[in-house]
């Protein structure tokens, strides 16, 4: 199905960033750290980037998480209802997920355009930038819980997207 394989192809795209993301980060304090211990001179553009990195990392990583269905669930009391109960559970689940997204979303967004004009102090790009991945996360989990109540519907799996 097409939407499924978008939906692969999104979380493959998430994954690789974040993953990305995590090295930047690594690479990120590992200069302030030279910069701080060996050359006394700490740059003041490592902290902020590795802030904004960190919830960039994170938001992707949750989304892709909800799609391979590795976030907390509650598996164990659903597994104790009847099957026909334990769809209606888990389609509850989902649409509880994405309500979730959804306002996710849009509170980013209202954050986001309220503090675009604003620059951050040390890297001078829009404070709305610490935002834009609560929107971006939402949209994406929002997609991806669409995804499992269509394999719901139908009786299928959804495969992990992998790297």
């Amino acid at each position: 199905m097409a939407y499924t394989r978008l939906c692969a192809a999104l979380s493959r795209w998430s994954l690789r960033t974040a993953v990305l993301g995590l090295v930047l980060l690594v690479v990120c304090v590992q200069w302030q750290v030279l910069g701080r211990y060996l050359l006394n001179d700490s740059p003041t553009w490592t902290e902020p980037v590795a802030l904004l990195l960190v919830l960039y990392i994170t938001a992707l990583a949750v989304a892709v998480g909800v799609r391979d269905a590795g976030h907390l669930g509650l598996e164990s009391i659903v597994a104790l209802l009847p099957r026909a109960a334990q769809r209606v559970a888990e389609a509850g689940i989902h649409l509880c997920v994405m309500a979730f997204a959804v306002l996710m979303a849009q509170a980013g967004w209202e954050w986001l355009t309220l503090k675009w004009d604003e620059p951050k102090p040390m890297l001078g790009v829009p404070e709305g930038l610490d935002y834009l991945p609560l929107v971006i996360s939402g949209a994406l989990i929002v997609l991806f819980c669409v995804e499992h109540l269509i394999a719901l519907w139908r009786g299928t799996a959804i495969e992990e997207a992998g790297v």
